[in-house]
This record gives C-alpha cells, structure tokens and sequence, in this order.
C-alpha cells in the first residue's frame, strides 16, 4: 500500500465510499512527493496530481491526533511567513555561537529522546549576516530582460547568501532583477504539496499582486519545490474568476535559474574554478519540474570544473518539504543513503538547487562515514565563477 499503485488503489477505495481511516491516511501521509513514480511510469499517471488532491481530502476530512495537530500547527505558523522566520535568527545564532550545538551533537541524547526537535536542530544551517535585499537590481551592460525573482521563505531567511548570488548572476548576464522584498511572501508550495488548499490559493494570490504592473518578462525561482508550484499556478487558481487568466499568465513566465540562462545563453565570462563537483537532482526540479539538463550544461561550462554524478540520481534525500520533520526516522535514512552516494564520488564540493536538499544533506553527512565536502547552491558556484572568487570560498 506504500507503492504508487497501492495508494492509486485507496485513492480508488475512498472514491467508493470506503471510509478515511487512520490507517488510509498513515500510507498518504507516507508519500515523499518526491514525484520519482511520475518519472518512471510508461503509462503517464499523473500520480502528483492525485496524491495532492488526495492530501487536500485529508486536510478536509480526517481529524489527527492532537500530537500532529499541533506539530502541524507550528510549522505552519512559522514555515511560510519569511517575516517570522527571521526572527529566530537572533536566537539560533546565539544558540550556535555559545558553543551548546557541539555539546548537544556529542551527547546525541536529543534525536533519541525528540526526534522531531532533533531533526530541526540538525538541520538548521549556520547562519551568517543577512543584509536587506534591495528592490531592484540594475543589469550589467545592455539589459536583455527584466525578471521577477523569489526571495522565499526559508531561502530568505537561513540562505540570504544564496538570494544575493543569484540576482548578481541575473545581472551579470544583462537581466533588471525585481525583487520586491516588503510585498512578496510565500508562494504557498509548502501548503500545496500537504493538502492546505485554501492557504496556498491565498499566497498564490498575494505574489501574482506582489508583481503586478513591475512590466517583468519572466519569474526566476532558485528552489526547486518552490518553482514547481509556481508553474501550477494556473491550475491551482482556474476557478477564480478574478485571478485565472493572471495566475496563468504569471506561471507561463516562470523559470528555474538555470531554465533562464540557458535560455538566454552567457554573456558574462566564466573564469576557472579547479574543483570536482557532484551535482544532486532535487526531487521537484527533476521530477516535477523536468529540469535536469540545464544545470550540468551550466556547471560544464565552468573552466577547470569537474563534474561527477551521483549514484542513484532519481532518489530523495528525505527532505520533501517538510517530510522529513513530519517523519524524522525515515528521512533520517534517506539522507544517510544519499550522503553516502555523495561521499562515494569523491567530490569536494556537493551543489544542488534547492535548500531543503542542502539541510538534509548537511545533517546527514556527520552520521554518515568518514569525509568532509563543502555544499553550494548552483548560483553560488556560477557566482563564484562570474567574479573570480577564490574556490576555497566555497569549500570547508
């Protein structure tokens, strides 16, 4: 009942009238979304649909335990709002800096007696100087496109570095970058892929007003979970009649990163970067979003760059959003497999598109064998790149 098909099979049952039990819901509930089924099968189900439709049945129609209520409260009390994620930045740096994330990585008493709470410490990234993002970005030389771009909840908020790499790439090859920091907010892809329908239909509204009338020829995305609910925007608003045709206008301008300037083509001078890299395929920009071609070709054309595959590519870290809080054993699991895959390159440095992946994997690493690699984004290599910065930087 774990496999697509089984859960095609209970998709079917409730459509018959047989209750949703808790036993029903434990196999839905039990889908990364990694989307890997919609890949691999011949016949084109579109299991992503039927999965998400299914979830927003839950959501609808199941009552949880008090324990997942709750827990499901607070994350989304906090997850989607960029302005509340900041604010346990002062805490958490206190928290790192005073020297008790080691004490508490020694004892490793915390995963065994709170696994949830132990997978958020673990996956919370060090943090580092976030400076407002302005609201626009001019382009460098002859502007060849204006472009909206996402700032992003978590991306905002644990990886600013990542937000101010990727609009200096846009700009170094001739795009007007508009950011709109104090309009937009979350896209509402967290609320989408579990269930909360009316929530995400919310936010979707408030970004296509967010970038209403700021004349952009495209939407840049540098989460890969993210992106792949932009893009759906059309579908996820064809009944309002204020907002169709709006919602799918802006979700046909949307584009990954490396969508964009691939489709663009470089401009700006790639100087070397001697290092070997592994490059991991995020579920939702392989899977869900196609996007698998781009970023190699992109990497590849960095002089002195290696780069080298992964082990089983189609699979997930464990992050899946907010999977792998929801379900810290097995996304534990997850993550130790594919940072072992990552380890068995041989690489110095791992890139991927998408910050869920980077805290997965950076929490996974320690558990998993001897080795150290740095982690990136694929905007900060190409950053790197564009400006000539020393590799180290990006290095441990």
């Amino acid at each position: 009942m774990d496999s697509p098909r089984g859960r095609i099979h209970l998709i079917r049952q409730g459509l018959e009238g047989e209750p949703l039990t808790k036993e029903m819901v434990g196999h839905f509930d039990a889908c990364l979304g990694c989307m890997a089924c919609v890949t691999a099968c011949p016949s084109g189900v579109r299991y992503d649909t039927l999965i998400e439709r299914t979830r927003q049945q839950v959501e609808r129609r199941h009552r949880r335990s008090a324990r997942e209520r709750a827990l499901r409260a607070a994350v989304f009390a906090f997850f989607p709002y960029p302005g509340r994620l900041r604010l346990l930045r002062g805490p958490l740096r206190a928290y790192q800096a005073s020297g008790l994330r080691a004490l508490v990585a020694r004892t490793g008493l915390l995963p065994r007696l709170a696994p949830t709470l132990g997978t958020l410490e673990a996956l919370a990234p060090r943090l580092t100087r976030a400076p407002k993002p302005p609201d626009r970005v001019p382009a460098y030389g002859r502007r060849r496109a204006v472009v909206g771009m996402l700032t992003g909840c978590v991306q905002s908020a644990f990886f600013p570095g990542v937000n101010a790499a990727t609009a200096r790439v846009l700009a170094a090859e001739g795009c007007e970058v508009v950011l709109n920091p104090a309009r937009q907010g979350c896209c509402g892809a967290l609320s989408l892929h579990n269930g909360r329908e009316k929530e995400a239909r919310r936010f979707a509204r408030d970004l296509v007003d967010a970038f209403a009338g700021t004349g952009i020829d495209y939407f840049v995305v540098n989460a890969a979970g993210c992106g792949s609910s932009l893009k759906e925007y059309g579908e996820l608003l064809a009944d309002d009649p204020a907002y169709a045709q709006r919602a799918a206008d802006f979700a046909a301008r949307v584009r990954d990163l490396s969508e964009i300037l691939v489709e663009l083509g470089p401009v700006a001078r790639r100087h070397p970067l001697p290092v070997s890299v592994a490059y991991h395929d995020a579920c939702h920009l392989g899977h869900a979003q196609g996007v698998r071609d781009q970023p190699r070709e992109l990497l590849r054309a960095i002089p002195e760059l290696e780069l080298r595959e992964i082990a089983d590519p189609e699979l997930c870290c464990g992050s899946a959003g907010i999977w792998n809080i929801l379900n810290p054993e097995p996304a534990a699991r997850l993550g130790e497999r594919k940072a072992r895959d990552v380890l068995a390159t041989g690489a110095e440095l791992l890139v991927t598109a998408n910050p869920g992946c980077l805290m997965q994997i950076t929490a996974a690493l320690p558990r998993s064998g001897a080795g150290r690699i740095g982690l990136a984004h694929t905007a900060s290599v190409l950053d790197a790149s564009i400006r000539r910065l020393p590799v180290q930087r990006l290095l441990p």
